[in-house]
């Protein structure tokens, strides 16, 4: 049906272009424990993977019961940086999926532009969507909101009710839904499949699929 055609596929990147949420997930518990809450790598899943630094900042404000000082940050990114150059792979099965995928892509991200160019790059796959990168720093509601997913469609030109989201966060596929895209939810990650299925989403566990999945449509 003429309205099911896709016009552009929209990409998260941690945990769907990059395997990185396993490795941030790690520096996580050991930054938030240093700051004063100690949580496990699976509560730090179930709050955190696939919100954006914003409000990641924010909910350790609100559990410290104190404001962050400015550039408190700064200890911990080189941590990210080296567990990422040393162990950050793409996600097993993206880079074939892309080489098969002929429609328009971009990536939507809850990561900044530099954490953006710094993990794409790691694994090749920053040229592939060179000049059509966003990221939540962009606009003023993270995921699950829908602003950066819309913010996405508009600078692609595309017709949101058009658009597909790939994620692996229920975070993610909330945004898509509020945002009147069709999600692809990838549970090869972290996040188990209860938390991605729900309306106008497709669940998958295997990257490969991905191109055939987005010929099936919904």
């Amino acid at each position: 049906m003429a309205d099911d055609r896709i016009d552009l596929v929209i990409f998260d990147c941690d945990g769907v272009l990059v395997d990185s949420e396993r490795l941030a997930v790690r520096v996580d518990a050991l930054m938030l424990a240093e700051l004063g809450w100690p949580l496990t790598e699976a509560e730090i899943v179930e709050r955190f993977v696939g919100r954006s630094h914003r409000d990641l900042t924010a909910s350790i404000e609100q559990q410290l019961g104190r404001p962050l000082p400015e550039g408190w940050y700064d200890r911990y990114r080189p941590w990210y940086r080296s567990v990422f150059e040393a162990e950050l792979t793409a996600v097993d099965g993206i880079t074939e999926a892309l080489g098969l995928i002929t429609l328009p892509t971009c990536v939507a991200s809850s990561n900044t532009h530099p954490g953006l160019r710094h993990s794409l790059g790691l694994t090749g796959l920053h040229s592939r969507f060179e000049g059509r990168i966003f990221s939540a720093s962009e606009v003023e509601h993270g995921k699950p909101a829908p602003d950066l997913f819309l913010h996405a469609a508009r600078a692609m030109g595309a017709d949101p009710a058009h658009c597909v989201v790939v994620e692996d966060s229920r975070f993610g596929v909330e945004a898509a839904r509020a945002a009147g895209m069709r999600a692809f939810g990838y549970y090869g990650g972290l996040t188990p499949r209860a938390w991605l299925e729900g309306p106008g989403t497709v669940v998958f566990d295997e990257m490969r699929d991905l191109p055939e999945l987005l010929l099936g449509g919904f």
